[in-house]
């Protein structure tokens, strides 16, 4: 399990490949400066090498570019699949000065922000994927509370009940291991990032 702790976010990431595949479609990639946390999950078209490969295109173009804003990250993403698979997109930045969230997504990646109020967001992804044709972007924006929680995650988890595993206070930790336990696939290729906002 891969994980980030520092002052302001903890987060955990956890992946598996289909069945029989030795390389993995989905590839994400996250890191955190003073100001903000960033972060992208790309699922490619199918499974196997070329998979793999749009989705590691995607991951290049954020580690490179993610100082930009949301927007422009999406369009380097886009230009990145030129000529390549496919890939279904998300990324977030979370300012914490501002205590804001920006999101924009492509394709059937679900995110789900929990406040500690108990209110659950869940952005409706625009649907397709990226390909390196022109595309339309939805980036949304939403404010958190402290001790927010987020998941995101690919196609090859399907869960029942978000709001009771991101409810309560157990730690991101605590949830990364529960989901590892309970909610594997292996027919597919499968990436979570759940978070916690301290």
């Amino acid at each position: 399990m891969n994980h980030l702790i520092q002052d302001s976010i903890e987060v955990y990431a956890h992946q598996t490949a289909k069945e029989g595949k030795v390389l993995c479609g989905d590839s994400y990639f996250f890191t955190a400066t003073s100001e903000y946390f960033v972060c992208v999950l790309a699922d490619g078209l199918g499974s196997g090498q070329y998979a793999h490969e749009a989705s590691q295109a995607v991951v290049s173009a954020v580690e490179q570019y993610h100082h930009e804003d949301v927007d422009s990250i999406m369009k380097h993403s886009n230009k990145a699949l030129l000529q390549k698979r496919g890939a279904a997109v998300s990324v977030f930045k979370v300012y914490f000065q501002a205590r804001e969230f920006v999101y924009s997504c492509v394709g059937n990646i679900r995110f789900f922000l929990y406040s500690s109020k108990g209110k659950l967001t869940y952005p409706l992804p625009v649907t397709g994927y990226l390909s390196g044709k022109p595309q339309v972007y939805h980036t949304q924006r939403f404010s958190f509370d402290p001790h927010s929680k987020f998941l995101i995650f690919s196609d090859g988890y399907e869960f029942q009940g978000i709001k009771a595993l991101l409810k309560g206070l157990y730690p991101a930790k605590m949830i990364a291991e529960e989901i590892i336990a309970n909610h594997a696939k292996s027919n597919d290729d499968a990436t979570f990032i759940v978070g916690s906002l301290l």
